[in-house]
């Protein structure tokens, strides 16, 4: 029996993690876990999870929920989807489920959840991922996605190209556009370079992306931070080409005019936003770099002063 559990059932883990329960609801071969706390928890032990989305809409039950993983036992694949302020906190309460064969794989905003795991369990096999999705928790067992791509990247530096077959399988049969890309950490810079900009400035501004297009300065300055990220990422030996800025600048130009992002919403819902990971991760690499960082600096001062 192969275990795979989610940690995190918001939007990414309440989208992703349905589509696993959903299609493996009475499996006798896959099992899938959710780990939730509060209403959340309890919506879906009495109801299932709702998820909405582009394909229509489905309820998963999955084999069990609960805010107790030591009540789960050791688990083949913990797919991790907290935020990345909760993620050292998360993964010390998720011990319990992780043993010597335990695939732990980060579906996280930013690109250092490994390392930050790697601290804390150093012998874990961890491997790396992103997701492209417009998913939230609407409320407790409600999950609604919207647009049309909904993409999981995921894969390791490490040995292990069976059990990372094993494993894409089980997501493609469940209906999960996943890819295992030549090089993980590369995809997961570019996906940074789409997001680390667009999550700054809506929550800066507390604006949609087609009013900050609208305006010249604010525009300026949304092509300042990706030159400036890209400058960090190029010092940091990542491999990035030149059409990459032209190809994100025509990903972010081309979302809906209301399309926000997942650090505006908590802002807007007054909760805790990501700042560190998605904004001060490029202030603090560059100094480390000395490669100067000035809007990202400006931006991060806003938005630090606000907490």
């Amino acid at each position: 029996m192969i275990s795979i559990t989610i940690a995190g059932i918001g939007g990414v883990g309440g989208f992703f993690g349905g589509k696993l329960a959903s299609h493996y609801e009475g499996s006798k071969d896959v099992e899938i876990h959710f780990i939730a706390r509060g209403e959340n928890e309890k919506m879906i032990r009495e109801q299932g999870l709702k998820v909405e989305g582009y394909g229509g809409t489905f309820i998963a039950r999955p084999t069990s929920v609960t805010s107790e993983p030591a009540g789960i036992g050791k688990t083949d694949f913990l797919i991790c989807c907290t935020k990345s302020y909760d993620l050292e906190g998360s993964i010390m309460q998720l011990k319990p489920l992780i043993g010597n064969e335990t695939v732990i794989l980060p579906l996280l905003n930013g690109v250092d959840s490994y390392e930050k795991i790697k601290v804390l369990l150093p012998d874990a096999n961890v491997w790396q991922g992103c997701v492209y999705v417009v998913s939230r928790l609407i409320e407790p067992g409600y999950v609604k996605q919207s647009g049309q791509r909904c993409t999981m990247y995921f894969g390791t530096t490490a040995a292990g190209e069976t059990k990372l077959q094993m494993f894409h399988k089980l997501l493609i049969d469940a209906g999960i556009q996943a890819h295992l890309p030549a090089d993980i950490i590369l995809t997961i810079w570019e996906k940074y370079l789409f997001i680390s900009p667009l999550a700054t400035l809506t929550t800066v501004l507390n604006k949609p992306v087609g009013a900050i297009l609208s305006n010249e300065e604010s525009k300026n300055s949304m092509w300042l931070l990706m030159q400036e990220l890209y400058a960090v990422a190029i010092k940091n030996g990542i491999p990035f080409t030149s059409e990459l800025i032209p190809k994100t600048w025509d990903m972010i130009t081309s979302l809906p005019f209301d399309a926000t992002s997942s650090m505006h919403s908590d802002q807007q819902k007054g909760k805790r936003i990501e700042v560190e990971s998605l904004t001060g991760y490029v202030v603090n690499l560059g100094e480390k770099l000395h490669i100067p960082t000035p809007e990202y600096q400006k931006m991060y001062e806003a938005l630090t002063s606000r907490v």
